[in-house]
């Protein structure tokens, strides 16, 4: 699953198929399908050409190929040290909340899995989304003075 959001809450999100594994042609392909969901949603962000990324270093996010789909967009990437996954905010506040939703649920198909996920994101507040983004200062000041050891929460 990925997943893109803002302050405001979710721009953009896509669940693969089962059999398909995230390479950076995949991913690429989904950052241009998230710069066609800001084009309609945000238009004056990609306007102003404000758009600002942060994602980890997995090899699709650091590959030439999504590089060069980066410096096409003109989004900025914020940097991310090494071996750091524990600082996205995808993983220390989205994830983290959305595994507590699924806690327990079995769902029969794909389509049930979608509509529960659309449930989730719809039921967070512009507040959860903004202080996933603020919190992301304060885990990297975490990083700094865990001398880059991982961060256990």
């Amino acid at each position: 699953m990925c997943v893109w959001w803002n302050f405001e809450g979710i721009l953009h999100d896509e669940l693969l198929p089962s059999n398909q594994t995230i390479t950076s042609a995949v991913y690429s392909a989904q950052l241009e399908r998230l710069a066609q969901a800001l084009r309609e949603k945000e238009p004056a962000l990609i306007n102003r050409k404000g758009v600002i990324l942060h994602h980890d270093n997995a090899r699709p996010h650091t590959a030439r190929i999504t590089a060069e789909k980066l410096h096409q967009l003109e989004w900025e990437v914020l940097p991310q040290p090494a071996y750091s996954p524990d600082i996205a905010p995808s993983d220390y506040h989205l994830f983290r909340s959305l595994q507590n939703f699924l806690l327990g649920k079995k769902f029969n198909n794909e389509e049930c899995l979608k509509n529960a996920l659309t449930e989730f994101f719809a039921s967070k507040s512009q507040e959860f989304y903004n202080r996933g983004i603020k919190m992301l200062s304060e885990r990297w000041a975490q990083v700094v003075e865990n001398n880059g050891n991982y961060i256990v929460d």
